[in-house]
């Protein structure tokens, strides 16, 4: 498989939302409270934070879709998972769910259930770093950084490392992905 560069397919993520929202992500208009955004538990939660610092929003919410997940009673709850936090109410707002890499769509209907297990949202847009097809749902991304080629027996892996001043801002979390043989 040829080489996917995270770091292009993030700025390309970064400038489509910016060309949608502007400034206002995160800002109100007319008293309203303007759309957030909230990451999938672990890869959409890095780029949440990442997005939060890059369009200067002063926080970000975390889905963990492990209760959701229809495969659930197979492969039980991860030890490393975090409970889902929310800094802000759903209710009634546009929400950009984001997530590392859209593949067959189970991984958002979990987080849309999880969503609206914390209330009915106005709106869920998604953002994805990487979309690599085989879709089993009919999911869609507003928001996509690349489509990516990936044999079906392999799982695409995002990474995140901390930069230093050489290549981005000091402390500023650089992505890279990798694949692995698939497991089921």
């Amino acid at each position: 498989m040829s080489s996917i560069d995270a770091e292009a397919l993030y700025r390309a993520l970064l400038d489509q939302i910016r060309a949608v929202y502007g400034d206002q992500l995160g800002a109100g208009q007319d008293g309203a409270e303007g759309a957030v955004l909230a990451g999938i538990y672990s890869g959409g939660a890095w780029l949440a934070e990442r997005l939060a610092l890059d369009l200067n929003l002063p926080s970000f919410g975390v889905v963990n879709v492990a209760l959701h997940r229809d495969d659930y009673a197979k492969k039980g709850l991860h030890s490393q998972a975090s409970p889902t936090s929310l800094p802000f109410s759903v209710d009634g707002r546009r929400i950009v769910l984001v997530d590392d890499v859209l593949y067959t769509g189970r991984t958002i209907r979990a987080a849309l259930n999880e969503l609206y297990d914390y209330g009915r949202p106005a709106s869920v847009e998604l953002a994805v770093l990487a979309d690599r097809g085989g879709r089993e749902l009919p999911v869609a991304a507003r928001f996509v950084g690349g489509v990516v080629d990936t044999p079906a027996d392999a799982t695409l892996v995002l990474a995140r490392t901390q930069s230093g001043a050489t290549s981005g801002a000091p402390g500023q979390p650089r992505f890279t992905f990798h694949t692995e043989a698939r497991v089921d």
